[in-house]
């Protein structure tokens, strides 16, 4: 089908060789996606790249450091070398650090809000002119529930998260005129690396969240690869802005 035919597409994904954006990749690139695998640990690129092109897709990775400026252009500079052209950045790269509020660093703080925050706004940045040239694009942001809700664990990240909805809104309504769609997603209790750090530091988590999940258990990374494709298909070519749950319904119970 043609709306969510993404033949010919050249898709940036940071954190890519992992978790959430493995799934996310993996998705595009059934689609029929180029995926260029953007992270900084060589091992884990090529082990992502290696089972991307199982797929029968094209791929590569390169190494970038999102929270450098000049290493973010260089990324869409080399893409761009490689494939001629970019229509598709996935904004996944960040971490955490749980802690109560009052125990966090300064130094701490900084480190949540420029790996999670400011790399996507340093990537879409860089990402702009090659999408505008092309004229279209799409700019697809990992946000997080905790957009929605408060967890005392969780400051910074949640400041973050928050804030990556709100800079979606804004880049959304300052690149329409572009023809560039910028979307977030809010991804629920998903079974990644970071999560189980999460189950192991926080007790009663994975109890509490199949309890309060409709669909009764965590979330798996391949759950991301429909919205992936819808979201850098024409098929949401008129969506811009939106802030999406994918979370098994725990965000409305109430």
């Amino acid at each position: 089908m043609k709306l969510f035919d993404l033949s010919g597409r050249v898709a940036i994904v940071t954190g890519g060789n992992g978790g959430i954006g493995l799934g996310m990749a993996k998705g595009m690139a059934e689609a029929g996606a180029a995926i260029v695998v953007a992270g900084r640990d060589a091992t884990k690129n090529a082990a992502a790249v290696k089972e991307i092109q199982g797929l029968g897709a094209t791929a590569s990775a390169i190494a970038v450091d999102v929270l450098k400026e000049d290493s973010c252009h260089a990324l869409i500079a080399e893409t761009v070398k490689r494939h001629g052209r970019l229509d598709i950045l996935v904004n996944n790269a960040g971490m955490s650090i749980r802690k109560q509020p009052q125990d966090f660093t300064a130094a701490e703080w900084h480190k949540v809000l420029d790996s999670n925050l400011t790399s996507a706004f340093l990537c879409s940045q860089a990402a702009y002119p090659a999408m505008k040239k092309a004229g279209a694009g799409k700019v697809i942001n990992i946000g997080s529930m905790m957009s929605i809700f408060g967890a005392a664990f969780a400051t910074a990240y949640a400041a973050s998260k928050g804030g990556m909805v709100q800079m979606t809104k804004a880049m959304a309504t300052a690149w329409a005129k572009d023809n560039i769609q910028v979307n977030s997603i809010l991804p629920g209790w998903i079974d990644t690396a970071l999560t189980r750090r999460a189950r192991e530091e926080v007790q009663g988590l994975h109890e509490s969240v199949l309890k309060r999940t409709p669909a009764g258990r965590w979330g798996i990374p391949d759950d991301f690869a429909g919205i992936a494709v819808f979201l850098a298909a024409p098929a949401s070519d008129f969506v811009t802005g939106a802030a999406i749950t994918v979370d098994g319904g725990y965000s409305v119970q109430g």
